[in-house]
């Protein structure tokens, strides 16, 4: 026998429609003779205090009347406690402001209901179909009235421009956004970037990432990482390709093996430029060159750095220079210092006064000159 099970969505309730309902155990028959009564099944016992429903519809609407979620099963438990347990494949949509937001489905879920939110347990599925957001996770929870969507438990994201792990994501609908947290590892395709971090904010609209935590970002090409960045905090512009890392900001090249430090730094992937304008230290790890500044430029292609402002060089043996404007060229393993330039060596120890300075600071093979100011070289020759 169908039967037809409805009410009218309010603010405290939401709508059950059924095509077809079995409802088992709400009524016994007094038996007029002495056999004895059969054992119950198992679905018999289940069903007891709860309806099984086929082709089940739940829907709630907001204050004014408009749709906050609905969900669709083919075959559902329905308990007393209004929650919906062994719904199979449900599917639905979850509404901001009268507008689908999300579309959620799952092969199986436990649905529940509590005042205005919405709880599913099982493996979900949510699809944004206006950004092609994909997320995935065994629990979501819905808050239109705070514009709150959760997916946590073995959280994984897709997008075709980003892919995301995490424990655990919270969206914000109006603002498109979405917060990554615990054991956060992105991967962004253009430009190729893995980035580690344990709260990452996803700015959909602006095309931005923002890790507000300890943070590392490997840089990939062909496959194979070719530069990694560290920081307190970062912020990741995909469209220009910009990264800008700040809180001890460091970036580490393979080739040739160098480290750049600095309070906060300036990452750019389009032309292959590291800038920061706080003081900075480049270390060459090979030659065992420190080279440091008050502000610095990192051509990563042209493999140059310029340093301005207070320049200090030091060598693997102590040998040492300062400068005003210093500019290394590591493919040539040459430095060009200039302005008020000092050079010092330990052995044998004397010292050079210039304008200029020309040479490799590693080998101890520098020529210091006047320069264009016609300035006199000064030498001071320490004995032993």
């Amino acid at each position: 026998m169908s039967q037809l099970l409805a009410c009218k969505p309010t603010p405290q309730k939401f709508l059950v429609v059924v095509t077809l309902c079995l409802i088992a155990g709400l009524c016994s028959c007094s038996s007029q003779t002495a056999e004895p009564k059969p054992q119950p099944t198992t679905e018999q016992k289940e069903s007891e205090n709860n309806f099984i429903f086929f082709n089940l519809t739940l829907e709630q609407a907001d204050e004014v009347g408009r749709p906050i979620w609905s969900v669709k099963s083919k075959r559902a438990v329905y308990t007393k406690d209004r929650q919906i347990g062994k719904a199979e494949n449900p599917y639905g949509e979850l509404y901001q402001d009268g507008k689908v937001v999300y579309q959620i489905q799952a092969e199986r879920a436990d649905i529940k209901q509590e005042g205005k939110q919405l709880f599913l347990k099982g493996k979900i599925v949510a699809t944004d179909p206006k950004n092609g957001i994909v997320l995935r996770g065994n629990e979501l929870e819905w808050r239109p009235q705070e514009d709150l969507l959760i997916v946590r438990n073995q959280l994984n994201g897709t997008h075709k421009q980003l892919k995301a792990v995490a424990s655990e994501a919270k969206v914000k609908t109006r603002q498109q956004r979405i917060d990554f947290s615990g054991g956060v590892v992105a991967t962004s395709v253009d430009p190729a970037l893995k980035i580690k971090t344990q709260h990452l904010i996803w700015q959909i609209k602006q095309d931005k990432l923002i890790a507000d935590r300890p943070v590392e970002i490997d840089r990939y090409k062909n496959k194979r990482i070719t530069d990694r960045g560290k920081g307190g905090a970062a912020v990741v512009q995909l469209k220009n390709k910009i990264v800008q890392i700040t809180k001890n900001a460091q970036i580490q090249m393979l080739e040739p093996p160098m480290e750049v430090t600095s309070q906060a730094m300036t990452w750019n992937m389009n032309n292959e430029i590291v800038t920061s304008n706080t003081p900075v230290r480049v270390f060459h790890q090979t030659e065992n060159v420190t080279v440091t500044g008050d502000r610095g430029e990192l051509k990563i292609a042209e493999k140059v750095v310029y340093l301005r402002g207070n320049v200090q060089g030091v060598g693997q043996n102590r040998q040492s220079i300062k400068s005003q404007k210093l500019t290394w060229f590591l493919n040539k393993k040459s430095i060009e210092a200039r302005g008020n330039v000092v050079y010092k060596q330990v052995k044998p120890p004397f010292t050079f006064n210039g304008d200029k300075a020309v040479g490799n600071l590693q080998t101890e093979n520098i020529v210091v000159t006047g320069g264009e100011t016609g300035k006199r070289v000064v030498t001071e020759i320490v004995p032993e």
